[in-house]
């Protein structure tokens, strides 16, 4: 078949003829359709962003595609499905703190690297094996659609903190981020989940500004000045009621003063979820106040990703109408020219942007 492979760090993805993955069990070999690319993922492959990649590999977390083959342990894919490939691949033999690798991105630990040396082939390819429980049934969809549905890669991340906070329908969320690709796709997910209001703190007001047009007067925009204490009150005012989850998904550039500004507008007994990059790229941490957690009973979720059963639960959502795949405008390039795909990624990662490969 043929692939997109990752030979060194700073060099060039390479297109060329490889190996089409084996069938073993509790796995399914799946034709892959459309793969989204991370708007991020030139600052993998140059190595800037230091993620845990055994080379040479064909990278590419998850996509949409049909079965090609599966395996005795499977009982309702059949061959021909459509289905979503699920990157997040879980150790199984421990099912309390399983090891993750994000198949075709990185790895998490010693655990999620030897996990990486089996399911290590990602997406941008004809076809990639998974375990069985990674792949997620769709239901009918045309080969068009398939680029489209290539954004619950994004979606799910938020989702992912969503379901760890318990977010309730009628409850008030902070999206801290709202302005980047992550962070607006949390705006949608929270609203598709019944947030009666969805505050959005953000410097771009004109992204700030297409949040509303898009979702309506749930949305409540915040234009940050930079003074901590005064973007906390803005913030509050905004939410017109208490703030019951504050999510927040700023990359690692971000000061965090920011970010503590918007956690701090939780209200009593209410739920933090961090999945940021603060600090992850050297520079101070997250400083919070003990006696503020302690005598407020703040639970700070700490979420990498989503459960396993999250995937299925979100293409519900979409079928049901409450979460919109056409708010994303995609722009799709075939397996040749898949450098010039990661360029554009990252020249066009804005809001409800989506860059998709189609081998």
């Amino acid at each position: 078949m043929k692939a997109a492979v990752l030979k060194s760090f700073g060099s060039p993805l390479v297109i060329e003829d490889v190996p089409e993955p084996v069938l073993g069990t509790g796995e399914v070999i799946v034709d892959v359709v459309a793969t989204r690319v991370l708007s991020y993922m030139n600052e993998v492959f140059s190595g800037e962003r230091n993620y845990a990649l055994d080379l040479p590999v064909i990278p590419g977390p998850g996509g949409i595609g049909r079965v090609r083959a599966i395996g005795p342990d499977a009982t309702k894919l059949a061959t021909g499905d459509w289905v979503f490939c699920d990157p997040t691949v879980r150790s199984r033999d421990d099912a309390v703190a399983p090891d993750i690798a994000l198949q075709g991105l990185t790895a998490a630990g010693p655990g999620g690297m030897s996990l990486q040396k089996h399911f290590r082939h990602g997406s941008f390819a004809e076809q990639m094996r998974l375990p069985t429980e990674n792949v997620k049934r769709l239901g009918a969809i045309t080969p068009e659609e398939a680029t489209r549905w290539c954004a619950l890669g994004t979606l799910l991340v938020p989702y992912g903190g969503f379901l760890a906070a318990n977010l309730r329908p009628g409850e008030t969320v902070l999206v801290n981020g709202a302005t980047g690709n992550f962070g607006s796709a949390a705006v949608s997910v929270a609203l598709a989940m019944g947030a009666a209001c969805v505050v959005t703190p953000g410097r771009n007001e004109k992204i700030l500004a297409d949040l509303v047009r898009r979702f309506g007067s749930r949305v409540k925009p915040v234009r940050l000045t930079g003074n901590e204490d005064d973007d906390r009150e803005r913030m509050k005012r905004a939410a017109s009621g208490p703030i019951d989850c504050v999510f927040d998904i700023m990359p690692p550039s971000v000061s965090p003063t920011v970010v503590r500004a918007a956690v701090m507008t939780v209200r009593a007994y209410g739920r933090v979820v961090l999945m940021g990059g603060v600090g992850m790229a050297g520079g101070a941490g997250l400083e919070l106040p003990y006696p503020w957690i302690m005598r407020n009973c703040i639970s700070i979720h700490g979420v990498w990703m989503y459960p396993p059963d999250a995937a299925s639960r979100l293409i519900a959502l979409v079928r049901a109408g409450l979460l919109r795949l056409d708010e994303y405008e995609t722009t799709a390039f075939d397996l040749e020219h898949a450098n010039e795909a990661v360029a554009h990624a990252a020249a066009n990662g804005g809001p409800f942007k989506l860059t998709v490969i189609r081998p």
